[in-house]
Parts: C-alpha cells; sequence; structure tokens
C-alpha cells in the first residue's frame, strides 16, 4: 500500500471544501435578510462552480439570495452547486484512496429509474426547506420546524417519498431539539447542511432514481463488519469480496441490515437485534463463506440481501482473504447522489507497520515511513476488538475513510499476539453470538429488555 499518497495534498480540495463551508455559515444565519458575511458565502459557493455547467444557474440564484429575494428554483440551484462540489472532493479523495491501494474501479453503469411521485407532496417538502434556509439555523423556532410533520405524514403512504419523507422527519427531529435556535451555543454546520441539500435535491423530480439491480451467483468471502449505533436505531454494514461463480474480476461488495433498536439494549445485545434479519452475521461468526444464487445487487456493489439466494459454504478466515482475494478486487463505482467525502470507505489490508498509542490512548500506524491516524472510537462496543489491540497489532483489515480533513483507518480486525500466539480479533466476531463473559451477560440483558418491551406493547395493544 501506498501510504505516502494518503498524506500528499489534493490539488484542489482545499478550495472546494473551503466553498462549501462559507455557503454552510450561511446557512447558520439564515437568507432571509442576508448581511455581507452571508451574502459573501453565497458569492462564494457560486464562484467555485463557475467553470461548470452549473455556473449561469448558480450566479443567477447567488445574485437573489444575497438580495434576500431566492425562490425555489434558486435554493435548488444552490443546492446542487454544494452537492457537486462535495461530489468532486469526493471523487478526488476516492481515486487517492484507489491509488493507494493499487486498485482499479468498475465502469459506470446506466442510471437508474426514477418512479413517479406526487408533484404536490414534493412542492411542499421543498417550501418547508426553503422556509428554513430562509431563517437559517439560529432563526429555528418550533412553529418553522413542526412544518414538516403535516409534509411527512402524507409522503409515508407513498412508497417512492419514504426515502425523503424519513429525511425530513430525521431531520426536523434534529432541528426541534435544538429550539429555540437563538439560544443554541453551537450547531453541526456541515451534518445540517448536508441534510438540506440532499432533501432539497430530492423533492426534484426523477432525482430519487431506483440502483440498478442485477444477480449475483458466486462465492461471498466476508472481510469485516461495520457496526453503527444510534439510540434508536443499529446498521450492520458487511464488507467483502464477491468472487463470481463464472470466474469473472472479484469485486467488492456490501451487505447491510438495520433495526430498530431500544436505548436499554447495549453492548453486543445490538446483535439479537440484527441477527435474525441476516445469516450472514451467523456465518461470519462461524469464519464462513456464503454461497450466493441470484441474490439482488446494485451498481454501487450493494447486495439487496435476502436469505432465500444464500447459503453456508466452506471456511473462510478473513485475513487469508485480505492477502489473497482482496489485491485483485475491483471497486465498485458510487452513485451520483452519494459522492460525499464523508462516504468514503475503502476496505484495504496493511501488515508491517508499526503500531504506536500515546499517553491519550490515540494509536497511529507507521506505514512505509508515513504516519496514518487510526480512529478507534469507531470500535464497537459489541465485540472483542479494543484500541489495546489495535495498538499491539502486527496486520490489519481496516476501512479508510476521510475524516477532519484527513484520511483515518477504522480497524475492522486485527492480528495481535495473545501468549506468544498470533490473534486475529474481529470487531464483529460476536454477530453469530458469543461464549465471551461480557459478550454474553449483553446478549442476555438484552434478552430481558426486549422481552419486557415486548410484553408491555402487547398489553397497550390489547387495551
Amino acid at each position: 500500500m501506498r501510504a505516502d499518497l494518503l498524506t500528499a495534498p489534493v490539488e484542489g480540495l482545499d478550495d472546494a471544501l473551503a466553498a462549501v463551508d462559507a455557503f454552510d455559515g450561511a446557512l447558520v444565519a439564515g437568507l432571509l435578510r442576508p448581511q455581507s458575511v452571508e451574502a459573501g458565502g453565497v458569492t462564494r459557493l457560486a464562484e467555485a462552480v463557475a467553470g461548470s455547467p452549473l455556473a449561469e444557474i448558480t450566479a443567477e440564484a447567488s445574485a437573489k439570495a444575497s438580495a434576500g429575494a431566492a425562490g425555489e428554483d434558486h435554493f435548488v440551484a444552490l443546492a446542487a452547486a454544494r452537492t457537486a462540489l462535495l461530489g468532486a472532493a469526493h471523487d478526488a479523495l476516492l481515486l487517492r484512496v484507489e491509488e493507494a491501494a493499487r486498485r482499479s474501479r468498475e465502469e459506470p453503469s446506466a442510471p437508474g429509474v426514477a418512479p413517479e411521485a406526487p408533484a404536490n407532496l414534493l412542492t411542499a417538502a421543498r417550501a418547508w426547506l426553503c422556509d428554513l434556509a430562509r431563517c437559517g439555523w439560529q432563526g429555528l423556532d418550533h412553529e418553522v420546524v413542526s412544518g414538516a410533520a403535516e409534509v411527512v405524514s402524507a409522503m409515508l403512504p407513498e412508497p417512492s417519498l419514504r426515502r425523503l419523507a424519513s429525511l425530513l422527519d430525521g431531520f426536523a427531529a434534529e432541528l426541534a431539539a435544538t429550539c429555540p435556535g437563538s439560544s443554541a451555543e453551537r450547531f453541526p454546520v456541515r451534518r445540517w447542511a448536508d441534510l438540506w441539500t440532499r432533501g432539497m435535491l430530492l423533492t426534484v423530480p426523477g432525482a430519487a432514481a431506483t440502483p440498478v439491480a442485477g444477480t449475483a451467483d458466486g462465492r461471498l468471502l466476508p472481510l469485516g463488519i461495520d457496526l453503527q449505533e444510534h439510540p434508536t436505531a443499529a446498521q450492520a454494514q458487511v464488507h467483502a469480496v464477491f468472487e463470481p461463480a463464472d470466474g469473472s474480476t472479484p469485486r467488492l461488495v456490501r451487505a447491510t441490515v438495520s433495526a430498530p433498536k431500544p436505548d436499554t439494549v447495549l453492548g453486543a445485545g445490538v446483535w439479537q437485534l440484527l441477527r435474525p434479519h441476516m445469516s450472514l452475521l451467523a456465518a461470519f461468526g462461524e469464519g464462513r463463506s456464503m454461497e450466493l444464487t441470484g441474490m439482488p445487487v446494485t451498481a454501487e456493489g450493494d447486495l439487496i440481501w435476502s436469505d432465500d439466494h444464500a447459503r453456508p459454504g466452506e471456511p473462510a478466515e478473513p485475513f487469508v482473504t485480505a492477502r489473497v482475494a482482496l489485491p485483485a478486487a475491483t471497486a465498485p463505482v458510487t452513485a451520483p447522489a452519494d459522492r460525499h467525502p464523508a462516504r468514503i470507505a475503502v476496505p484495504v489490508f496493511l501488515e508491517g507497520y508499526t503500531a504506536r498509542a500515546d499517553e491519550d490512548d490515540a494509536v497511529a500506524f507507521t506505514v512505509a515511513g508515513v504516519d496514518l491516524d487510526v480512529d478507534t472510537d469507531r470500535i464497537p462496543a459489541a465485540g472483542p476488538l479494543t484500541p489495546k489491540a489495535v495498538a499491539g497489532s502486527g496486520a490489519c483489515i481496516a476501512l479508510v475513510r476521510w475524516d477532519a480533513g484527513k484520511f483515518t483507518l477504522q480497524p475492522l480486525a486485527v492480528e495481535t499476539t495473545v501468549r506468544k500466539k498470533v490473534t486475529a480479533v474481529h470487531a464483529g466476531a460476536w454477530a453469530g453470538g458469543t461464549t465471551d463473559k461480557a459478550g454474553a451477560r449483553a446478549e442476555k440483558a438484552a434478552t430481558d429488555a426486549v422481552k419486557v418491551l415486548s410484553e408491555r406493547a402487547g398489553r397497550l395493544l390489547r387495551k
């Protein structure tokens, strides 16, 4: 792996992100009566795309927004320009990672077909988002935020609008928790601007295209599991190498499962909520591959998982897969709307590095003389992998991510020495169950919590 490429500057990246930051700052104060700072942020966004096909409409939108007279079409144009800049940043960063990993990328496929959606609901959602941009995060109040409730309720029965409805519902909940904005000390500026931008683009007819899907027949070799938790939800994403049955080039794929989560379910108990929905988790815990037959898969490498199309295969050790199969696997393309630096998560394998931890337990790897930070905060509590094990490791399966202006490594598994024996420790080792004492206690606590909640829900329904 060319670790030096991950620390070298990317031409034009800082300018693009600075323009995005300037516009995001304008959304904090709002664009109803923009002052010089807010107007300057909008103008800087327009200048950043001056040489692109978006130049004319963005320049017009910038002029209107700077004068406090922006309409819905102008806000859509600004959202498109912001998305284009972050997409360009994503492409430049991803190219750098692929060069470092010496990995090729698949050819892009034709775009998917967008289902028809009721225009009046899209218009209502766009109007609410425009109101947010005008008042800004500092001008938030419950009256403005509550305007989303009626729109979301009308959208949910319509399958083609549930993605936008879920985004607006979650966004509104975050905004409501901060009301009134005038008394808030700080805001998640980039996150809220991301949500606002994605919402604006999804209100454009045809923007919510269904990914092009084919089918996969062959062997799935898991590499590791990225577990993400929220107080009310959990998601496990399995990164794997897929070897087609026809002998064509192996490719990197992902399989994702998510489930609602009570806030009383903690640690390894999360796996109880996810395990029934995906047999792949049990197979990973057992160290097995999966044989796929007719499994739906998108052009972006996402398996639309169905247990009906999978069965457990032969034993498959992830570190063997990382050493042998991963280097030859091609990377999937990224859907246009998903091109964002925060979405970068590229599986890589490293060994022969020097690991170290400082007094604050921050871990770094020195790879061929280059220091790479390790993001141990992403290691889930629902597994045996710990920062200490990472700091004592000699080989690592990780995801390369972009965070806070630099590339970092998220460990999925490491090889470390335990009692003079090299042992593999996986973040998702407990996905299929565990005999570990701490993990078993968490599993039992989760069982009790879910049982109590089910009984309470049953009593409420009977009443």
